[in-house]
């Protein structure tokens, strides 16, 4: 049986990836911040909950203490925890927290919490990571006037997802033992955008699990999107 572990899983599209998952037979594993909320989607989704604050290393550590003692390995990755930091406010009145904070959360969090599971995945003949990244990070889509990318202003957001990718396609080299895929949503209505997003949580979720659920051999250091791989020439 796969074993998954899903950061940010209380709610939006962490929630509904361990629903989808759940429903085709992994052992999902929430991991959440928020220890009454994170318990309470849990036993919502027939999961078991694991506190984790991917800003914090010492909470890292213990989620996958929890995890090395419980389960004794995972098979799959889902670094899916994000923040939009600051919106609609003036790009001029940026602080040096502001940016740290949001990559705190949306890129050294995933560093974090990679290398602190990094050994419980290779207990598993087919391990996989997978990093819920942006089409917002993407160069191409945000200057292409076709797409709905470029009408997004928000810096700070859109500069942590796009090193979120090369991140993931940087360890796909470093890492060839580990599967390591980068996914975007797309534009899907949760509480990041204020559900804006035309995308419901199902659909945003499409790539996602189907990274999951790919069987061994599968190949490593894409990016994708519900319709299938984006090629890297248009990012």
């Amino acid at each position: 049986m796969t074993i998954t572990f899903i950061t940010g899983a209380n709610k939006g599209l962490g929630y509904e990836t361990a629903r989808r998952l759940v429903e085709q037979g992994h052992t999902v594993l929430v991991g959440a911040r928020d220890a009454e909320q994170g318990e309470k989607a849990a036993t919502a989704l027939g999961a078991r909950f694991v506190r984790i604050d991917v800003t914090d290393d010492a909470s890292v550590t213990a989620a996958a203490a929890d995890v090395a003692a419980h389960e004794g390995s995972i098979d799959v990755l889902i670094n899916n925890a994000g923040i939009a930091g600051p919106w609609g406010v003036d790009a001029a009145t940026y602080s040096a927290a502001d940016i740290q904070g949001v990559l705190d959360v949306n890129l050294v969090g995933v560093v974090r919490t990679t290398t602190a599971f990094m050994p419980l995945l290779r207990r598993s003949s087919d391990p996989s990571v997978i990093n819920v990244t942006s089409g917002l990070g993407s160069l191409a889509f945000t200057h292409d006037p076709d797409r709905v990318e470029s009408t997004v202003v928000t810096p700070l957001y859109c500069a942590s997802k796009a090193a979120l990718t090369m991140l993931t396609t940087q360890y796909a080299k470093a890492l060839p033992d580990v599967r390591f895929n980068a996914a975007d949503p797309g534009y899907t209505a949760t509480d990041l955008n204020a559900h804006s997003g035309p995308q419901t949580v199902t659909e945003g979720t499409d790539a996602v699990v189907a990274l999951a659920t790919e069987g061994p051999g599968a190949a490593s250091g894409r990016f994708v999107d519900r319709s299938g791989e984006i090629s890297f020439s248009g990012t």
